[in-house]
C-alpha cells in the first residue's frame, strides 16, 4: 500500500487476466480464437495511409457503427462501440448500475463484474447457479429492488446458454432497470438477445470483436440497445475521453465485419473441435460442461484441477485454472486448432495414465 493512493484505491482488488506467456507454449487459456482475422484486415492494414494518424479520429465512430448496425439490423442509434467490451461495460456500470439498491449478477460468472462493482460502489447481489452449471434466470428475475440486472450469454466460464425465450421471460419480470448480457462468446453456438432489443427498452447487449472475429490484439468491443441506452452510454463516454476508438480499429472491424464466409467458416471449426474434444475428454473419464462458446470448463473424479494444470504445464501447454473453492477442481481450456486440441489430448492420457 501506498501512502499517496486515495482510499478508494487502496480498496480495490483488481482483475487478474490469464497469463500472456513470453516462452512457446500451446496457449490454451485466454478463450482468443486459434485462426486469423478476415483477409480484408491485412489489406487494410498495409494500406491504410500513415497520413490519417496525425488525425484525430471521428469521435462518433460512425463508419464503424453503420456497419454493425446493418451486420446486426438495428439503427445507427442503437450501436455503440469502445475498446474492447471491458471498457463499454465499465461505461454500462457508471451508466446504468450506481443506485442504492443492488445488482443482481450469478455467483459464478464474468469475473470483471465484482471488480467494476468495488471501483463504482456498486453492492452485487449473487445468486447461485443451478444444479446443472446453469445461470439461475428466475432468480435474477425474481430478486426484489434492484439496481439491475447482468449477466453473460454463454456464460464465463461455464459456456452454458440460455434460448432467447429464457431471456425474454427475464425480461418481461424485470422492466423498471436494465439487464445487461454480455455476448463475448455468443457466436460460438447461441442465441443472441439482439432479436429482443426493439421490443424492451431496458435491454443493452454487449459484444467483442475479440473472440469469434479474431482481433483479440485491437481491443474493439460494442453495445446495442435502445436510443436512451446508448445516449447514456455515450454521456458517460464524452465524459471520460471522447475519442475512444482509433480509426484504425475502427478500418480493421470494418473488414472484420464484412466478411461473413471467413467468420462463418472460423466459427464452425471451432464448434466442430469443441464437441470432438468434449468427446474425447469424456472417453478419459473426465466431466464436461455442456458449452456454447470457444471454451469448455471440465473435471477428473480422480485428479486435482491443479494436479492436472501444473502436469499441463509441464508438458507445455497452458489452460485456465480457478483457485476458488467452486471451482477449485474444474480446468477453462479453450477451443484451439485441432493438432493443439490433439496434443492436450495426448498430454492428459499421459498425467492420467
Amino acid at each position: 500500500m501506498s501512502q499517496f493512493w486515495s482510499p478508494a484505491v487502496q480498496r480495490l482488488t483488481p482483475y487478474v487476466p490469464g497469463e500472456q506467456p513470453q516462452e512457446r507454449l500451446i496457449k490454451l487459456n485466454t478463450n482468443e480464437n486459434p485462426y486469423p482475422p478476415a483477409p480484408g484486415v491485412g489489406v487494410a492494414l498495409r494500406d491504410y495511409a500513415i497520413d490519417h494518424l496525425r488525425l484525430y479520429p471521428d469521435p462518433t465512430s460512425r463508419a464503424l457503427r453503420d456497419y454493425l448496425a446493418s451486420a446486426y439490423g438495428v439503427s445507427l442509434e442503437e450501436t455503440f462501440v469502445g475498446n474492447g467490451s471491458d471498457e463499454v461495460l465499465a461505461f454500462a456500470f457508471q451508466a446504468f448500475f450506481c443506485h442504492d439498491a443492488p445488482l443482481d449478477v450469478p455467483s459464478i460468472t464474468y469475473s470483471f463484474y465484482p471488480v467494476y462493482a468495488n471501483l463504482y460502489g456498486v453492492t452485487l447481489r449473487k445468486h447461485p447457479l443451478n444444479t446443472q452449471w446453469e445461470v439461475d434466470l428466475e432468480a435474477l428475475a425474481g430478486a426484489a429492488e434492484r439496481s439491475g440486472v447482468i449477466f453473460a450469454n454463454p456464460n464465463a466460464p461455464t459456456g452454458h446458454a440460455h434460448s432467447l425465450d429464457a431471456i425474454e421471460a427475464l425480461l418481461k419480470r424485470v422492466t423498471d432497470r436494465v439487464v445487461l448480457v454480455d455476448e463475448a462468446y455468443v457466436d460460438f453456438g447461441a442465441e443472441s438477445a439482439i432479436a429482443l432489443v426493439n421490443r424492451y427498452p431496458n435491454l443493452l447487449v454487449t459484444g467483442t470483436f475479440s473472440k469469434s472475429r479474431s482481433l483479440a490484439g485491437l481491443r474493439l468491443g460494442y453495445a446495442i440497445g435502445s436510443a436512451e441506452l446508448i445516449e447514456g452510454l455515450q454521456r458517460v463516454k464524452d465524459s471520460f475521453n471522447s475519442y475512444p476508438v482509433d480509426s484504425l480499429a475502427s478500418l480493421v472491424g470494418i473488414e472484420a465485419l464484412k466478411d461473413k464466409a471467413h467468420f462463418n467458416a472460423c466459427r464452425d471449426k471451432v464448434i466442430t473441435t469443441r464437441e470432438r474434444t468434449r468427446q474425447r475428454l469424456e472417453d478419459l473419464g473426465f466431466e464436461v460442461l455442456p458449452s456454447k462458446a470457444n471454451f469448455i470448463l471440465t473435471q477428473h473424479p480422480d485428479f486435482e484441477g491443479a494436479q492436472l494444470f501444473a502436469g499441463l504445464r509441464e508438458r507445455s501447454i497452458l489452460v485456465r485454472h480457478f483457485n476458488t473453492s467452486e471451482l477449485n477442481n474444474f480446468l477453462r481450456i479453450t477451443i484451439g486448432t485441432d493438432d493443439e486440441m490433439d496434443s492436450l489430448i495426448e498430454a492428459l492420457e499421459a498425467i492420467c495414465g
